[in-house]
């Protein structure tokens, strides 16, 4: 899905809203269970964590506060602390999510901004080494 990048619409119009985001976020989250650097942090299930993902993703792209008004500041940082996120882990995230990219057809100048974010994200959340071989 290419969609044309206008000054006047947030990213968040700009890939298509909810609806892109939500083929995104199911799109996403398969991977992220059958990659072995990735599937032990999410032990407990993934219902939860795609409807945050969901909620975050849609603030993070300049659409309505969901993330805020639901769950409170997203300080992720700060909410990822307690897992260990190494760079190894960082770019697998990042794998995923141009394969989920991909999925659904989002390309173009939208995605590409959006990519850009999420890597710079990813990037800030490490918070552990890689371990050793």
């Amino acid at each position: 899905m290419s969609v044309a990048m206008n000054e006047y619409q947030t990213p968040y119009e700009m890939i298509g809203g909810g609806e892109t985001v939500d083929r995104l976020v199911k799109a996403f989250y398969p991977r992220v269970l059958e990659n072995p650097e990735l599937r032990p942090l999410f032990g407990n299930g993934i219902e939860e964590i795609m409807h945050k993902q969901r909620l975050f993703l849609t603030q993070f792209l300049g659409g309505p506060p969901l993330y805020s008004e639901q769950i409170g500041p997203p300080a992720m940082r700060s909410r990822h602390q307690p897992f260990a996120i190494t760079p190894a882990r960082a770019r697998a995230w990042l794998a995923c999510m141009q394969e989920a990219m991909d999925e659904i057809g989002l390309a173009g100048p939208a995605r590409e901004m959006f990519y850009a974010r999420l890597s710079q994200m990813a990037h800030i959340l490490v918070n552990a080494p890689d371990s050793p071989e």
